[in-house]
């Protein structure tokens, strides 16, 4: 293992975040992974309009991409 490089990246996550975004998109909400994102999504917009500091759409995007990530990397 080369100790330059940190072993806490990931290589394959955007490739992987891809592809699990077109089958969402190909299969809609057959597709195991649309609904938690979609849930993600929304509890994401609700929190942030109950901070004052966030806007509903940072907080919808956060959410939708938090659970995205737990579905590629659970």
């Amino acid at each position: 293992m080369d100790d330059r490089e940190p072993n806490h990246q990931d290589h394959k996550l955007i490739p992987d975040a891809t592809a699990e975004l077109k089958g969402m998109a190909k299969e809609g909400m057959a597709h195991p992974s649309t609904k938690p994102v979609l849930t993600g999504a929304v509890v994401g917009a609700v929190a942030a309009g109950l901070l004052p500091v966030v806007t509903w759409p940072v907080g919808l995007i956060a959410g939708a991409g938090i659970m995205l990530y737990k579905r590629i990397r659970p």
